[in-house]
């Protein structure tokens, strides 16, 4: 299976813009530039959108490791904060943070903290960021 992002970039850094969209259509025509990405104006940024699918990945993956635990979530709500940093001369992302609630009728808090675990280190997007990444979590049932 492959998925495509495609981005279109006209101008400078500081002073060019740009565009992304991905195949499904479900991001058309998003607008990013550099004072969306480090000075919090209107627009996308690399971080918020590798966030979201971060924050993704991890909720399935973790969906999936519940019921083979035999839990059956009632909602996971995870955020993924995604740290960009200066490093020497260079950007870099320095970590991501999973914080995650979980409405888990009847689940008791060390299989599903191992099902959470399990699930940060399996999800696909965290095998393929070189970053640190943590995680909170919290159970509700």
């Amino acid at each position: 299976m492959k998925r495509t992002g495609t981005a279109v970039w006209s101008g400078d850094l500081k002073g060019g813009s740009g565009r992304v969209a991905t195949e499904s259509g479900i991001l058309d025509n998003v607008s990013y530039c550099y004072h969306s990405r480090f000075e919090h104006d209107a627009g996308s940024n690399p971080e918020e959108l590798l966030g979201a699918a971060h924050a993704a990945c991890f909720t399935m993956t973790l969906a999936g490791e519940l019921a083979a635990a035999g839990m059956k979530p009632r909602s996971l709500i995870t955020t993924a904060t995604v740290s960009l940093g200066k490093v020497g001369d260079d950007f870099q992302i320095g970590s991501v943070h999973l914080n995650l609630i979980a409405f888990i009728p009847g689940a008791s808090q060390a299989a599903f903290e191992q099902a959470a675990l399990k699930a940060k280190l399996e999800c696909p997007l965290s095998r393929v960021l070189n970053t640190h990444i943590t995680l909170d979590v919290r159970l509700d049932h």
